[in-house]
C-alpha cells in the first residue's frame, strides 16, 4: 500500500502529517488591500492554507500582488486558487500559488475537452511545483457522470477516481482530492467508497474533508463535527476546513478543535457513558458551552449517523462566560444540543434544514446578513429544506437537496428557485426575502 504526501509551498499533506487546517476569504479577490489584510488575519488564527477565489483571467495579477503582499510581511501561508469553470484561468494561476483546486468536469460540457484541459493544467502545476485538489462536490458533477451514476455518493467517488486516474497516467501525484456535500449521510458515505476504492488500488491520495454549505451559528459548528469526525476517526482525511456562513476567522476554532482531537492532543470533556439498548446516557464536565458542543458533535456523531445508536440524553455541567458551572439538563442545554445533533446526523429534524454557502469573492451581496434574515423568517417551518448561495457559481447544483433556494446573481439582484427551478429572477436583495417567505408560506 502506498500512501502519497501532496506538498503546498511548506505544508505535507497525508501519509501521517498533522491534519492542516484551512479556510477561505470571502473578500473580493480584486480588493488587493482587503484580501491581504485578511489573510493576515486567518494566518494569525492559526490558518495553516488560505484559498481565494479567482474568478477570472483578470485576477490573476490581483492574485500575484496578493502573494508578494504577503511574502513581504513575512507570512509564507500556502494560498490555493479556488477555480470554477476556467480552465483557463487554473492554467494562468497555477505558477503562482501553491495549490489549485478545480472540478475537472466542470471544464467544458464536452467530457472529452475537459479531460483535454486537466491535462494541459497537470503539465502546468507539474513544472511549477503547484498542487491540485480535485474538488467534487455533490450536486455539481455534471451531466457525464450523472448519467451514467445518478447524483450519488458512487457517481462523486467515481468522478474523482477518473481524475486520479488521469494524474496517475502522467505521473503526477501531488493532488488532494475531495468530496463535499452539505448532506452528512452522503458525505460520509462518498469519501468510504472513495477511501475503500483507493485501498483496493494500493494507492492513498491526501484527502480533504469538510461538510459544504453547513449554513452557521452552532447548527454549522454541529454538522460540520458529525460529519468530518466521522471520517477522521476512521481515518479518513488530512487536512479540514469547516464551512460557515460566517467570518472565515470564526471557522477556524472548530477546525483546530477537530485537528487537535484526532491528533490525538486533546480528548473529550465526557466523563462517562451509559448504554440502555441503543439509547446513550453521557455525563460531561465541560470547561465551556463551545467545548461541550463540539465535544457532543464529535463523540456521537458518528454513531447516529451510523444508526448505532437512536437516542441521546446529556447530563452533567458546563462552565459559562461567568465562570460558573451549569447544568446541562436543568439549563435546557441537553435537549436543544441533542435536536440539534439529531438534525445534523439526519435523524430526525425539528426546524428547517438550512443550506447556506460560506460566501466568498463571487458574492455580490451581503450573505450572512440575508441568511440570518431568511432563518428567522422561516424558523417556524418544518420538513422544509431551504438554501441561501452566495452566487451562480455554487447555487443551483449545490443546492441539490433544497426545497427552496436564494442565489445572488449579482449587481445586488436574487434569483429565487423551488427545488431546480427558478421562479422568480432579478429579484432586488432589499426585497428578495420578503418574495422568498412569500412563496414558502403560500406553497405550505
Amino acid at each position: 500500500m502506498r500512501t502519497l504526501t501532496a506538498k503546498a509551498g511548506n505544508v505535507l499533506i497525508g501519509a501521517g502529517n498533522p491534519i492542516v487546517v484551512q479556510t477561505m476569504c470571502n473578500t473580493h479577490t480584486s480588493d488587493v488591500d482587503a484580501t491581504v489584510a485578511q489573510c493576515v488575519r486567518l494566518y494569525e488564527a492559526g490558518s495553516e492554507m488560505i484559498r481565494i477565489t479567482v474568478p477570472g483571467p483578470a485576477d490573476v495579477e490581483c492574485v500575484k500582488s496578493i502573494k508578494s503582499r504577503l511574502k513581504e510581511l513575512g507570512i509564507n501561508v500556502p494560498i490555493v486558487a479556488d477555480i470554477h469553470f476556467s480552465s483557463q484561468t487554473a492554467i494562468m494561476v497555477a505558477p503562482f500559488v501553491e495549490k489549485v483546486r478545480i472540478n475537472p468536469g466542470n471544464f467544458h460540457r464536452d467530457h472529452n475537452e475537459a479531460r483535454k484541459q486537466f491535462a494541459r493544467l497537470i503539465e502546468v502545476c507539474r513544472e511549477n511545483g503547484t498542487a491540485i485538489r480535485i474538488g467534487v462536490n455533490h450536486g455539481s458533477l455534471g451531466d457525464y457522470i450523472t448519467n451514467l451514476y445518478g447524483n450519488t455518493p458512487e457517481a462523486m467517488a467515481k468522478a474523482a477516481l477518473e481524475w486520479l486516474k488521469m494524474c496517475e497516467d502522467a505521473d503526477f501525484h501531488n493532488v488532494v482530492v475531495s468530496l463535499k456535500s452539505s448532506n452528512t449521510i452522503v458525505m460520509v458515505e462518498a469519501y468510504r467508497k472513495l477511501m475503500a476504492a483507493m485501498k483496493e488500488k494500493g494507492v492513498i491520495y491526501p484527502l480533504h474533508v469538510g461538510v459544504t454549505e453547513a449554513g452557521n451559528g452552532d447548527s454549522g459548528r454541529i454538522k460540520s463535527c458529525v460529519g468530518i469526525s466521522t471520517l477522521l476517526s476512521e481515518g479518513i482525511g488530512d487536512t479540514v476546513r469547516v464551512s460557515l456562513t460566517e467570518d472565515p476567522e470564526d471557522e477556524l476554532p472548530a477546525a483546530r478543535y477537530l485537528a487537535a482531537r484526532y491528533g490525538h492532543k486533546i480528548v473529550s470533556s465526557m466523563t462517562s457513558i451509559s448504554l440502555q439498548g441503543r439509547k446513550a446516557v453521557a455525563v460531561y464536565d465541560a470547561p465551556s458551552r463551545e467545548t461541550l458542543l463540539l465535544d457532543v458533535a464529535c463523540d456521537f456523531g458518528k454513531r447516529l449517523l451510523d444508526k448505532t445508536l437512536d437516542e441521546l440524553e446529556l447530563t452533567g455541567t458546563y462552565v459559562d462566560d461567568s465562570g460558573d458551572k451549569i447544568s446541562i439538563q436543568e439549563s435546557g442545554l441537553g435537549a436543544y444540543l441533542v435536536d440539534e445533533l439529531m438534525q445534523a446526523a439526519r435523524r430526525r429534524f425539528y426546524k428547517p434544514e438550512y443550506v447556506a454557502c460560506p460566501g466568498c469573492g463571487r458574492t455580490m451581496y451581503d450573505l450572512q446578513k440575508a441568511f440570518e434574515e431568511v432563518k428567522s423568517r422561516t424558523s417556524h417551518l418544518k420538513n422544509t429544506v431551504i438554501a441561501v448561495m452566495g452566487c451562480i457559481v455554487n447555487g443551483p447544483g449545490e443546492m441539490a437537496d433544497a426545497d427552496w433556494g436564494y442565489v445572488g446573481e449579482g449587481n445586488h439582484k436574487v434569483t429565487i428557485y423551488k427545488g431546480k427551478t427558478p421562479v422568480l429572477k432579478h429579484i432586488q436583495d432589499t426585497e428578495a426575502v420578503d418574495r422568498l417567505v412569500e412563496l414558502i408560506e403560500k406553497d405550505q
